[in-house]
């Protein structure tokens, strides 16, 4: 039955296969009907940003926008979830079509444009929720925010979500809204970082309890540009960092059809070039802060050597839409 659902909605419009698929677990996932995808796994426990990962194996931001399937993906197995990344105010994205499928590489173009309900639906979203588990919060800016105003959006979600997340990743990397990734250098990055450290600092006292907060690169970077971001990450004491989000880079998949669409790349053709680069991050870093590794992760094999290149927990995106809850399993098993 899971493989006949699958060959279909593989075959349908990726945004719609996307959109139905999140309708139904979000009805099904307090209910029979998750038995269609619950799957007991053992435990793999991971200790990681001082919480105990019930496995290494997450969910990465940009599934669950919304955070409206978080039991579901529970249920699945996963040992942590990320939701977002979510904006301020509520956003379309931009236009459609903005989502290709390149199944061929195992791979997926997308330049959603930070697509979600707003921070405000989020939040009670998780409210709703019965999982206990480790909930990632993946934060934005809104589009029409000025870039000289992002750290205004990132401090407005940061406020609204901490006392619901396990930790928050901020993301300045996606490549689908226009001029975040210029947040990733030098004076820019030391100003938002300051500002958000401020502001955790003070929502611990307030909350009485610290969440940890954690940056989400971009895969398309130079050595010295890593290496810059890996002192700043360092310099103003941010708890982890995840690596990485969507390439640019087209040569991969030099060819075909959908590869000169606009958009952030992930899957199989990203694995070597984020595996190349969270060993660059890990040196720069020297364990000083923990490594969450994403992109192109697809196997066993993937995990181990993402892990062995520094990486403390791994996440899966575009595999789990190709290989589904099965993946996570493989995973975890091994």
């Amino acid at each position: 039955m899971y493989s006949f659902v699958q060959k279909f909605l593989l075959n349908r419009d990726p945004e719609w296969s996307h959109d139905a698929t999140i309708a139904f677990l979000k009805r099904s996932q307090r209910n029979f009907m998750s038995g269609f995808y619950a799957q007991k796994l053992p435990d793999k426990p991971v200790n990681c940003l001082g919480m105990i990962f019930k496995n290494p194996v997450g969910l990465a931001a940009g599934l669950d926008k919304n955070g409206e399937c978080i039991d579901a993906f529970a249920a699945m197995g996963f040992g942590f979830i990320e939701v977002g990344t979510v904006t301020p105010k509520p956003q379309s994205g931009n236009e459609k079509p903005r989502l290709f499928r390149l199944a061929e590489h195992n791979a997926i173009i997308n330049r959603m444009g930070f697509n979600n309900k707003g921070v405000d639906y989020l939040v009670d979203q998780v409210k709703k929720m019965k999982y206990n588990g480790i909930l990632g919060i993946n934060i934005g800016k809104n589009k029409t925010t000025p870039d000289e105003n992002a750290l205004d959006d990132y401090l407005y979600c940061l406020n609204k979500v901490y006392g619901f997340a396990s930790y928050i990743t901020v993301n300045i990397s996606s490549p689908n809204t226009p001029g975040l990734r210029n947040l990733q250098y030098g004076e820019a990055l030391d100003s938002l970082l300051a500002g958000l450290k401020h502001r955790q600092l003070a929502l611990e006292i307030e909350h009485k309890k610290y969440v940890p907060i954690l940056i989400k690169i971009a895969p398309d970077l130079s050595d010295d540009e890593v290496k810059s971001i890996a002192a700043s990450l360092i310099n103003s004491k941010m708890d982890g960092v995840i690596a990485t989000n969507t390439t640019i880079d087209r040569e991969l998949v030099k060819g075909h059809p959908h590869a000169n669409e606009a958009g952030g790349l992930s899957g199989e053709v990203l694995t070597e070039k984020s595996l190349a680069m969270t060993k660059i991050l890990a040196k720069a870093l020297d364990g000083k802060i923990p490594i969450i590794g994403v992109g192109g992760i697809s196997s066993p094999h993937d995990v181990k050597l993402r892990i062995q290149a520094g990486a403390t927990l791994v996440q899966v995106y575009s595999s789990f839409i190709y290989q589904g809850p099965p993946l996570i399993k493989e995973l975890v098993n091994a």
